[in-house]
């Protein structure tokens, strides 16, 4: 079974992620505003194929204040900081994130779903450790915030694998890493 890491992002037109406070009010559909879209339903078939997502700590609070969005499905927290959850789906690490997927999430899970965190986000592509993006753009420019790839290392080459324009405005981008050789 060969795992696949899918970096899974919302970001402004302007590339940020959230405000500078953290917060991602801005996020919200502003409704029906593009007719030739496709409505804009997350696609269930989508999530139900996620067999374990991975986020940072402030994103796993965050998910927490929200109302918790990933069920019953395998979460990993990266945090070096001590949280508990009364969650059993839910587990923490810190450490080497190089083991963390190829030992411990890619012998069990084949659709691994990295959800939140910039700084998150930056280090597994700065380690080579995802293998698609799926970057979903809202109509909305904030001016400042949180950077989407901030340094994330040398420059990396990706493949456009889809795009999808939905009707309240936002964009899906999903590429893949290219085939080595």
């Amino acid at each position: 079974m060969r795992s696949t890491v899918t970096l899974h992002v919302v970001a402004s037109l302007d590339g940020f992620i959230a405000r500078k406070d953290n917060s991602v009010s801005w996020m919200d559909s502003p409704g029906d505003v593009y007719e030739k879209g496709v409505p804009d339903n997350f696609g269930a078939e989508i999530i139900q194929s996620i067999d374990c997502y991975v986020l940072g700590s402030h994103t796993y609070e965050h998910a927490l204040e929200l109302g918790w969005p990933y069920g019953d499905t395998p979460t990993v927290v990266i945090t070096n900081r001590e949280l508990a959850s009364a969650r059993e789906s839910v587990r923490f690490h810190s450490g080497d994130l190089r083991k963390l997927v190829h030992e411990i999430l890619a012998p069990r899970y084949k659709n691994i779903w990295l959800v939140g965190g910039a700084r998150l986000g930056q280090s597994f592509l700065k380690l080579g450790l995802v293998d698609e993006i799926m970057l979903m753009i809202a109509p909305v420019i904030l001016g400042e915030g949180l950077h989407l790839f901030g340094d994330s290392g040398v420059e990396q080459r990706w493949d456009l694998t889809n795009v999808v324009a939905y009707k309240n405005g936002f964009v899906e981008l999903s590429y893949r890493r290219p085939r080595a050789g």
